[in-house]
């Protein structure tokens, strides 16, 4: 009886739109929400250069035409600026793409590349103060904030010091841990992994942790602490940005001991020990050779530092 009700409602509300005056609606463009459907854009040249580049070889779609229901509704966000969506993919095709694309293949990046990629102008905050630098969705979408601010050798105002940080950790860091987080979830890494550092994991308590502290405790970044599929995909993306001369930097310039108590040998050991199993397990999950494609991703990232 109530679904009859409910039918009735609703075709006795049909029938009172039917029955408006075309007159009685004046929706002028600005009263138009964007984004619910009958609008539409000229395509541009971002837009086919996006195809040409990343739709039509590899499936792979960007979105960077504002639409608010791509995010938090609580979150304060600004669109992308355009003329940042070709640098950004451009180096994003560069220092993951290909060499991944060189070491195993198209098949297999076609197969376990995310396809869905959107861009937000502004960072986003937590109520901690930490700043989230991407978001994925089940390995399918993700999303990369902070674009307005994306800035390589070679653009107006670039600056060494800050800007290649900002670019490593927001876009190239963000990409690797992300891919890395695709690939453990269709075979898992050995459980040996999880028994190297004794150390307890810190949870949402990473935000506290220094740097160099989280290193001398066996975690190569404060955010590695806070479980051990993270743990293992910064494992993944610090060895690919900084290359087997930089990650062998960070592990052999480690000293003191942590509040911990570990001492900086026994640091040095858990990392060894975590990339060893990574490059084992790429080797024989995946059949890449870890070390390569290490070369490959550093090599490809210098151009733009």
């Amino acid at each position: 009886m109530k679904i009859f009700k409910k039918l009735a409602l609703i075709c006795g509300l049909s029938m009172s739109l039917i029955a408006c005056n075309k007159d009685d609606i004046d929706l002028t463009d600005a009263d138009i929400i964007r984004g619910l459907g009958g609008d539409t854009w000229a395509q541009t040249n971002i837009d086919k250069w996006l195809y040409d580049s990343l739709v039509k070889p590899y499936n792979i779609g960007v979105k960077y035409k504002w639409d608010q229901f791509e995010f938090d509704i609580s979150r304060t966000l600004i669109p992308p600026s355009e003329d940042k969506v070709i640098p950004v993919w451009s180096v994003l095709k560069d220092v993951w793409i290909k060499p991944y694309i060189a070491e195993a293949g198209k098949v297999f990046f076609n197969k376990y590349s995310p396809k869905s990629f959107i861009l937000a102008g502004s960072n986003s905050y937590n109520d901690d103060g930490s700043i989230i630098l991407g978001t994925a969705e089940g390995g399918r979408k993700i999303v990369f904030y902070g674009v307005n601010k994306f800035k390589v050798k070679g653009m107006t105002g670039y600056t060494p010091a800050t800007d290649s940080n900002f670019v490593k950790t927001y876009f190239i860091q963000t990409m690797h841990h992300e891919f890395a987080h695709i690939l453990h979830q269709n075979v898992l890494y050995p459980q040996d992994f999880k028994r190297i550092n004794p150390i307890l994991f810190q949870g949402q308590n990473w935000i506290n942790m220094a740097t160099n502290q989280s290193r001398l405790d066996g975690f190569i970044t404060p955010y590695a602490s806070s479980g051990f599929d993270d743990d293992f995909a910064e494992m993944v993306a610090i060895m690919l940005i900084e290359g087997k001369v930089g990650f062998d930097n960070i592990v052999n310039g480690l000293t003191g001991t942590s509040a911990n108590g570990t001492t900086a040998a026994n640091a040095k050991s858990y990392l060894r020990q975590k990339e060893s199993i990574i490059v084992n397990y790429y080797k024989q999950v995946w059949d890449i050779d870890f070390y390569s494609l290490q070369n490959r991703c550093r090599t490809a990232l210098n151009q733009y530092l």
